[in-house]
Formats: structure tokens, C-alpha cells, sequence
């Protein structure tokens, strides 16, 4: 029985370690993402804003508007109408032109490679520093080459830093400059939306196996105890 037992826990903890595992942001510690992959509404929000805001410049080359239309619990015609904004058909992959001179990074597999947090962090921490080219910085990704993608959404703010105690700058507060069409609040859910979709393209089996895995676990719990009764009848007469 406790051989059992070990089994089970050596087999679990290696994934319970790895979905634990961080990214460093930079000189600030991650935010929480918490996002669902069960939540189809939250994906479906999420793709739309990326789409929109992220989909002129970032491709997702191995993810099809058809195999996101099924696991998104959307149909064909809606992805159609609303999310292709180009001549296509259902079966074709979430690419995009990319701008002239600019060789903007595919994002498929960004949720994998970053981590949910770390994506978090970044779109939330765009502040404005007239000394980048794009006028914007990050403190999750110090110099960053590209704008605020949803800067007209959460609006413009700069960033505070103080002195620490060995003279080394430091991360203190955001101060608005200009707000955006979204309450922080909104813009806070929006953002979370959008890791949430970033996190699916990642691994989109991860709906699948998320699934199955849980009804595996109940299965083998559920299997243990006839198993723990047949050892004890097996054995009740041997000391």
C-alpha cells in the first residue's frame, strides 16, 4: 500500500515542479496571472484582443482558425466574420504579414517558452521613456523594440524610481498620465484574457489532458480500494 502510494506522488510532483516553475521579469517580481483554461468566454474575449491589438504584427503559425474555432467553442462563421480580416478559409493558419524592415517573433508557442506570469508582467508594466524608439519601455523586458500594443485601451503612465539602500535604482509606483478607454479593472481582466489565450495556443492539448488527467486520478483512487481489499485478502492468512 504505501508502495502504491509513493508510486502515485513520484509520477505527480515532477508536473506539480514544473507548473510551479517561474520566469524572472526583470528587477520587479512577477504578477499572478489567474487565468482558467476551462473559462471558453475568458479564450474567446482573448482572442479577439488578439486578433486586434496583437495579430498586425505577431503570428501564431501553428495554431488554424478552424482547430481554435472548435476548442473555443466557436463556429466557423463567427471566426469567419469576426476574427479573419483577410481573404482565407476556416482551414488556414493564424498568420500574418509582417511589417516592412521589422521581423516581429511568432507567437505560438510564447506561453510555453515565458510563462503565464511572466506575459502578464510584461503587459502590464509598458511605462513611457522618451529615450526608446517607441517612446515606451517595460520593466519585464528592459528596452523593449516594440510599442504598448494596448496602450489606447489601458492608457499612458511613467514609471517612479528611488534609490535603494546601495544607490541602485528602484521600481516604486506607476503614475497615470493619460487614461485609456478601459476602468484599471477592465483593463486588468482584459489583460488576463489575453495571457489566457497566449497560454492555450501554447499547448492547446492542454484542454484535452487537463481533462482526462482528473478523470485519471479519480480512476486510479477509485481503483485503490478494491486493490487494498484484494492485498488484505491475499495476505490475511500469512504472518
Amino acid at each position: 500500500m504505501k508502495k502504491l502510494i509513493f508510486a502515485m506522488i513520484f509520477f505527480v510532483m515532477p508536473g506539480v515542479v514544473l507548473a510551479s516553475a517561474g520566469f524572472s521579469c526583470g528587477k520587479i517580481d512577477c504578477y499572478k496571472a489567474k487565468t482558467d483554461l476551462n473559462n471558453k468566454a475568458s479564450l474567446q474575449r482573448g482572442v479577439k484582443l488578439f486578433v486586434n491589438y496583437c495579430m498586425g504584427c505577431h503570428s501564431t503559425k501553428f495554431m488554424s482558425y478552424k482547430r481554435m474555432a472548435t476548442d473555443l467553442d466557436l463556429s466557423d462563421d463567427q471566426v469567419l466574420k469576426n476574427l479573419m480580416f483577410k481573404d482565407g478559409k476556416i482551414g488556414d493558419y493564424m498568420t500574418t504579414v509582417k511589417p516592412a524592415g521589422m521581423n516581429p517573433p511568432d507567437l505560438s508557442l510564447v506561453g510555453r517558452s515565458r510563462g503565464k506570469d511572466w506575459l502578464y508582467t510584461y503587459l502590464k508594466t509598458f511605462y513611457v521613456d522618451e529615450s526608446r524608439p517607441m517612446g515606451v519601455n517595460n520593466l519585464a523586458f528592459a528596452d523593449v523594440g516594440m510599442p504598448h500594443p494596448m496602450w489606447e485601451l489601458e492608457g499612458m503612465k511613467k514609471a517612479v524610481f528611488k534609490k535603494d539602500k546601495h544607490g541602485m535604482s528602484e521600481f516604486e509606483k506607476f503614475e497615470i498620465i493619460s487614461e485609456g478607454t478601459m476602468s484599471p479593472a477592465k483593463f486588468n481582466q482584459a489583460t488576463l484574457d489575453l495571457v489566457n489565450y497566449l497560454d492555450y495556443t501554447g499547448e492547446p492539448a492542454k484542454l484535452i489532458r487537463l481533462d482526462l488527467g482528473i478523470k485519471v486520478i479519480l480512476f486510479l483512487i477509485i481503483l485503490l480500494i478494491p486493490a487494498y481489499l484484494m492485498k488484505k485478502a491475499f495476505w490475511e492468512d500469512i504472518h
